[in-house]
């Protein structure tokens, strides 16, 4: 089973970041149990393909009425944890803040799930991951040289810098409570996060090693030796072969004996050597590259689609990938020596397990039928 079995979880249905910690904590055999909002849906997809809802149940409540509140807050006294992604003030006027359910679970860990956190002036603001990272100079330093910034999908906000960040603060706060036997309430907002990630480039920034012009620089697409190159098929491949050794493979494997390439780091050489790199490269389909440096320390590999990246031989051998309800979708990740994580459902629509969940929690019979009546459930 894996390492977390026995916890259990409440998640408070949101979107992004949310799911994502949810999906990572289930993975790791935790029972996670999704509280939706009665009469509403997160998701815009049938079931099956909501992968980020995978490995829970769902129970579907009105949080907007007492009776609703009052049952969320009887699932609140038998969880170790429970988490939320709503803007500020939204969890206390429906009764469920953090005050309120320490009281009724004084060793609850409460999860607070913000984009740009609990204060602030831009607290009460809407926005999303691209809005975030912005404001940590994450997304200034991503594009090439004169065009615009460019978004990396959304993984630096939502997933990165938020939800793998609330798994870890809501883990690393009931580690602590097992010692105190006191819970608290963990602040996870997604422009802490970003900020985190962009820790090594402050360091190179403040040692005159990185500049704020975008593609200049040698893991921004500024360096020829650290760059994606179109072969002649028209796909692409790339390479980091930033260490004097690896480099010297690169040149070697490609077959380029230029003597301009000999000086690895003098900047001022990087556009030109980019373009005649480029042009080697060109020279061989992506398959011919691969037979060549795949495998090697020069730091090569494919760049991948999608549905290449399920079958390729690598990440087969490892089971990287694996298939539920038809579905491709990234194995849980990390793996343990002893502890197997493993999916322990697919995803649920919302509410499909209102019933057999809540009695699984305690809920009695006439409990259930109180709250149907009271249009809670």
């Amino acid at each position: 089973m894996g390492p977390l079995n026995g916890l259990r979880i409440i998640e408070f249905a949101g979107i992004g970041p949310g799911p994502f910690c949810a999906m990572m904590l289930a993975d790791m055999g935790a029972e996670v149990l999704r509280v939706d909002r009665k009469g509403r849906s997160t998701s815009f997809q049938e079931p099956k393909y909501d992968v980020l809802g995978r490995g829970r149940r769902s129970v579907a409540i009105d949080l907007s009425i007492p009776e609703g509140a009052e049952a969320a807050l009887k699932l609140v006294e038998r969880a170790d944890a429970a988490f939320e992604g709503f803007r500020p003030g939204v969890m206390e006027r429906l009764g469920l803040g953090p005050d309120v359910c320490l009281r009724r679970n004084p060793r609850l860990v409460y999860g607070r799930m913000t984009g740009w956190g609990r204060d602030g002036p831009l607290a009460h603001a809407a926005g999303h991951d691209i809005n975030y990272i912005t404001l940590t100079g994450a997304l200034y330093a991503m594009g090439r040289p004169g065009e615009n910034p460019l978004p990396p999908l959304n993984l630096v906000g939502d997933y990165g810098g938020g939800g793998m960040l609330l798994a870890f603060g809501i883990m690393c706060a009931l580690y602590e409570a097992e010692r105190s036997g006191k819970g608290q309430v963990v602040d996870a907002a997604m422009i802490d996060g970003a900020a985190a990630l962009t820790a090594v480039f402050y360091g190179l920034r403040a040692a005159d090693l990185w500049t704020d012009e975008r593609g200049s620089n040698f893991l921004d697409g500024g360096a020829h030796f650290y760059n994606t190159y179109e072969t002649a098929d028209g796909k692409w491949v790339a390479i980091g072969s930033i260490e004097p050794q690896f480099y010297e493979l690169l040149l070697e494997h490609a077959g380029i004996t230029d003597p301009e390439f000999d000086v690895q780091m003098d900047r001022g050489r990087w556009p030109k050597l980019k373009n005649k790199i480029a042009a080697v490269f060109k020279t061989k389909t992506r398959d011919q590259w691969c037979a060549i440096m795949e495998g090697t320390d020069v730091c090569f590999a494919p760049v991948l689609s999608f549905e290449e990246a399920v079958t390729h031989p690598h990440n087969v051998r490892r089971k990287t990938f694996i298939e539920i309800a038809g579905v491709p979708q990234p194995a849980p990740a990390p793996r343990f020596s002893r502890s197997l994580p493993e999916i322990q459902r697919a995803p649920p629509a919302p509410g499909e397990h209102t019933e057999s969940a809540l009695t699984d929690w305690g809920f009695s019979a006439d409990e259930l039928e109180s709250l149907k009546a009271a249009g809670a459930i």
